[in-house]
């Protein structure tokens, strides 16, 4: 074995679709430094990882003798490897990707289903991208979601019980978050300690089209505030956070006194639609000090610019820390440009976030 093969980054394919196995392995083989074997089922695989340990794994979730989530589950309670879940838009696969999610995987994509010449570019550099940030991610890093969940409620602020009616009023103020690689448990967590009359959240979270929607009605169920995909002409309300809806982008834009969305399609903005740049860059205009930005666990630097720009408008901004980033990319790329006011980990953000809404002092950090 040469060095370079040592160096490269192995990725195992695990899926029943011979013609999914062909364009995964085709879009990544084409990359530099990446190798890719398949393997058509869990068992198969399990033999192709006793002879080489993968750098991550690329997993459908419904094949024959094993399910995807019982080889997810395996995996992460023996020997956690990063597993990007490949799944289906639409209907039953939906939900189990959010499951696979909360069951430990990184990251989820779109199945493909078209043959390799027609795999649009758009498509394999979110592929590339997904794959890349998962193995610089550490899934060993990963908290209970019992244990943070208790850290999260105990953390220093009171939060009011639940009223039977919030009245939507307007927000003044605005919440924005962004995520990727490893923030749908992070922003479970997160909203769930937000009190329902905490002014409107708006939330980026890289995700396919199809899984927005089935992820918002999921955090919804379990939050104080509602939660719903943001759809064109939402008004920014108390009580409610709006997530940007996979492959669009959204916007804020003034409404007389208050908000509303605009969801909008475009090219992809910093490698991803929807863009955490572009939320945030139009909340750096229309809100300056009247809103509160945070960037969440992730790779790459979609979110920073954005985030700097929010600062420099006047805005609170906040970064995940390390020790509770699953990929710390995002966070630390917004901190090494200056675009953050605090540094944080997870459990301390909601109170930071409602202290400052309310209108005490946030400690801020040197950045430089």
């Amino acid at each position: 074995m040469n060095n370079d093969t040592m160096s490269a980054l192995h990725v195992l394919v695990v899926d029943d679709s011979a013609v999914v196995r062909e364009v995964m392995s085709s879009v990544l083989s084409q990359e530099r430094g990446i190798i890719v074997t398949s393997a058509a089922d869990p068992i198969i695989a399990m033999t192709k990882m006793a002879r080489q340990r993968p750098d991550v794994i690329i997993l459908d979730l419904e094949m024959p003798r094993m399910g995807g989530l019982a080889f997810l589950r395996k995996i992460m309670s023996e020997t956690p490897i990063p597993v990007v879940v490949c799944s289906a838009h639409v209907g039953e696969e939906t939900a189990l990707g959010l499951e696979a999610l909360e069951e430990g995987a990184v990251d989820v994509v779109g199945k493909p289903n078209l043959g390799v010449r027609e795999f649009l570019h758009e498509s394999a550099v979110l592929l590339i991208d997904a794959v890349r940030a998962a193995a610089k991610s550490n899934v060993k890093l990963r908290l209970p979601v019992s244990d943070l969940g208790a850290r999260i409620l105990s953390a220093d602020v009171v939060l009011p019980a639940k009223a039977a009616v919030v009245p939507a009023l307007n927000s003044e103020r605005i919440v924005t978050i962004g995520a990727s690689t490893g923030g749908t448990e992070a922003l479970k967590l997160l909203l769930e300690a937000l009190p329902e009359d905490v002014p409107g959240v708006l939330v980026v979270q890289h995700m396919p089209e199809g899984f927005t929607a089935a992820f918002a009605k999921r955090l919804s169920k379990s939050c104080r505030i509602h939660v719903k995909e943001a759809a064109q002409g939402d008004t920014i309300v108390n009580g409610r956070a709006l997530i940007a809806p996979g492959n669009r982008h959204t916007l804020v834009r003034r409404a007389g006194s208050g908000y509303c969305i605009e969801v909008v399609d475009g090219p992809l903005v910093s490698r991803h639609r929807p863009s955490i740049d572009v939320l945030f860059r139009s909340v750096a205009q229309v809100a300056g000090p009247s809103a509160v930005g945070v960037i969440l666990t992730g790779m790459g630097s979609d979110g920073v610019q954005g985030l700097l720009e929010m600062k420099q408008a006047g805005a609170l901004t906040i970064a995940q820390d390390e020790e509770t980033c699953v990929a710390f990319g995002m966070s630390k790329e917004a901190i090494d440009r200056g675009a953050v006011s605090s540094i944080a980990a997870l459990e301390q953000i909601p109170s930071i976030v409602l202290n400052a809404l309310n209108g005490g002092r946030v400690a801020t950090v040197n950045t430089r």
